[in-house]
């Protein structure tokens, strides 16, 4: 199973609010990159996204922090991908300092969601893992 990672830099251009706070929305936004790469990877193709199911914010990201937001498939359909995300705060500014940054010895998990990609059966390029082993187990009946 493959899973996407993503790190970057958040900028001061990113944040929305006072004391450099940024909006959650470019939480999901990193989520929709982590789920591109993951269906490119399933699928060969970017396929859409559909949905999400659940969003939890759970700890503020200013402007300055690293965020790592990882993704992995945890469902494949026949033409849907349900899929896993997490973002971690990797690197915060050091208070009181104009360029100094801390590395977190214990990332901290700002917003974790679920939800539902799709790739159209005309764009698939690839067989899905599920299939794989569904092809795999009625050949070994089918011998047997």
């Amino acid at each position: 199973m493959y899973e996407s990672k993503l790190r970057l830099r958040i900028s001061a251009g990113d944040a929305h609010y006072g004391g450099g706070l940024v909006d959650g929305a470019h939480m999901l936004k990193l989520f929709g990159d982590v789920a591109t790469e993951l269906l490119i990877h399933s699928d060969g193709d970017e396929g859409l996204f559909v949905a999400y199911d659940n969003i939890e914010f759970l700890a503020p990201v200013k402007a300055g922090d690293y965020i790592e937001a990882t993704g992995v498939i945890t469902h494949y359909g026949n033409t849907s991908r349900q899929m896993r995300f997490e973002a971690k705060k990797v690197i915060s500014p050091l208070l009181g300092s104009d360029s100094a940054a801390e590395i977190l010895e214990i990332p901290i998990l700002v917003c974790r969601a679920s939800g539902t990609c799709m790739v159209p059966i005309a764009k698939q390029r690839f067989e899905s893992p599920q299939h794989s082993w569904l092809l795999n187990t009625l050949h070994i009946e089918t011998i047997l």
